[in-house]
């Protein structure tokens, strides 16, 4: 079992374990230990979200890597992908992100990127937890030389032109009204610039990162300031990203916001009728509604599911020849353009979708019914195999009796918080939200 690494990364409050000083040093010098095991470039690409301990944390990871006698390579605040592109291009050893995505401002953490700009797989995050379980790596001694710390110039500019590539023999997009919500977090650094230069008419909104208001009030996670800004500018669309500007939510010109599903299914059409949807293939997770399903097969698109996260999404779309895959929480990987999940990168392709495909974002999104959905998360103090909480395993299976096939429960905990998440889908919207709560009020009762 995993004792740091979950969902994404390694997560928690800033300056409480693990997520400290100590624990930066230290990851710094293991990664660079295993830089020389394997024969990697003993250099790691450094960047952050716009959270005030992002600072201390990224001082701590570059000692560790330096004692160590590795470089590195720091590009101050960057959107999380920024750093994926930046491990690949600069050929380093990692690449690590000081951020802690959509979570509040106290959380902070360590993202890991391999040299080719991908998640960690399960073997290299369990070799990374074996080092940091042991002693202490020790800084080079002898005639070893402390490494460099150096910045990567241009950063911003360099990735945000990376993105714009994306578009290139496309439509022109300069007709379009866009209104985007920067967050407050990493988005901020490249976003407005990009979508200024890409559209016609651009409104940002929470571009002005203090270090503690990062995803307060705005975002992907609370788009309400965004519905509201695009219907009164007029605006095509809005879209919001979150604090390391990994994932979009999108808004249509009535101000509704799309769910990611939408957005994939939307893209997905895109891809299809460019003839560019290689294997003809989406992956999602099994989080995603039961309408993503029947939207696809209406395309005859096959659709494929992984577990929760979106490094099992990119590993199903390698295996599968797919290029396009993502999660109902707002990540999309779009295989032919980057490595990873991109907030801004989907932001643009759903912009050049409703140029390509003549339509408002609205009817776009009308092609998925949403099955009505209750996603639920209940705090709790442990967290033991869910398999063995006879309890809950009984009212699952009444309620799965209950949908008779016609919907689908899925239980299981949050990856970087105390949580539970109860999902519950179905036809009738009454009936799940008590079945949802029903489950509910059993894992409060055993875990809570």
């Amino acid at each position: 079992m995993k004792r740091w690494f979950g969902t994404d990364g390694i997560r928690g409050i800033a300056n409480e374990h693990p997520v400290t000083v100590d624990m930066g040093v230290h990851l710094g010098r293991t990664l660079i230990s295993i830089c020389r095991k394997h024969g990697q470039p003993p250099a790691i690409v450094i960047g952050r979200d716009t959270r005030r301990s992002g600072d201390m944390l990224e001082k701590a990871l570059a000692a560790g890597i330096l004692s160590a006698g590795g470089d590195a390579y720091a590009t101050g605040v960057l959107p999380t992908p920024g750093i994926a592109y930046f491990a690949r291009h600069l050929k380093a050893g990692f690449g690590v992100v000081i951020s802690a995505s959509h979570n509040p401002y106290p959380y902070n953490g360590f993202k890991i990127f391999s040299s080719e700009g991908l998640k960690l797989s399960d073997p290299e995050e369990a070799e990374i937890e074996e080092l940091l379980a042991g002693p202490p790596q020790q800084s080079s001694k002898g005639t070893a030389a402390p490494g460099r710390y150096r910045r990567v110039p241009r950063a911003q500019n360099r990735y945000g032109r990376f993105l714009e590539s994306s578009l290139a023999g496309g439509p022109n997009l300069q007709h379009l009204s866009v209104v985007i919500d920067c967050a407050n977090g990493a988005a901020a650094s490249v976003a407005p610039a990009l979508f200024k230069r890409i559209a016609g008419r651009v409104h940002v909104l929470f571009d002005a990162p203090d270090g503690i208001n990062i995803n307060e009030g705005c975002g992907s996670q609370h788009p309400e300031a965004l519905c509201r800004a695009v219907v009164e500018r007029g605006a095509d669309a809005g879209l919001a990203f979150d604090g390391d500007a990994d994932r979009l939510i999108a808004v249509d010109e009535n101000g509704l916001v799309l769910s990611g599903d939408q957005t994939l299914a939307v893209c997905a059409e895109m891809l299809q009728r460019q003839g560019m949807l290689a294997g003809n293939a989406v992956v999602s997770t099994i989080m995603s509604n039961c309408g993503l399903r029947s939207a696809l097969e209406a395309m005859r698109i096959r659709h494929i599911t992984t577990s929760v996260g979106d490094r099992h999404v990119l590993a199903a779309m390698i295996a599968e020849g797919a290029v396009l895959g993502g999660e109902d929480s707002g990540h999309m990987i779009f295989l032919d353009h980057h490595s990873t999940g991109d907030g801004i990168l989907s932001g643009l392709q759903v912009l050049k979708a409703m140029t390509l495909l003549g339509a408002p974002l609205s009817l776009l999104a009308k092609r998925m019914r949403i099955f009505p959905q209750i996603l639920l998360n209940i705090p709790v103090k442990q967290k033991p195999d869910l398999k063995s909480v006879a309890p809950l395993q009984d009212v699952v299976a009444e309620v799965e009796s209950a949908l008779n096939g016609r919907g689908r429960v899925l239980v299981r905990y949050s990856g970087t918080e105390p949580l539970c998440r109860v999902m519950v889908e179905g036809e009738d919207e009454k009936s799940v939200e008590g079945y949802a709560h029903r489950i509910a009020q059993v894992v409060k009762a055993l875990l809570g």
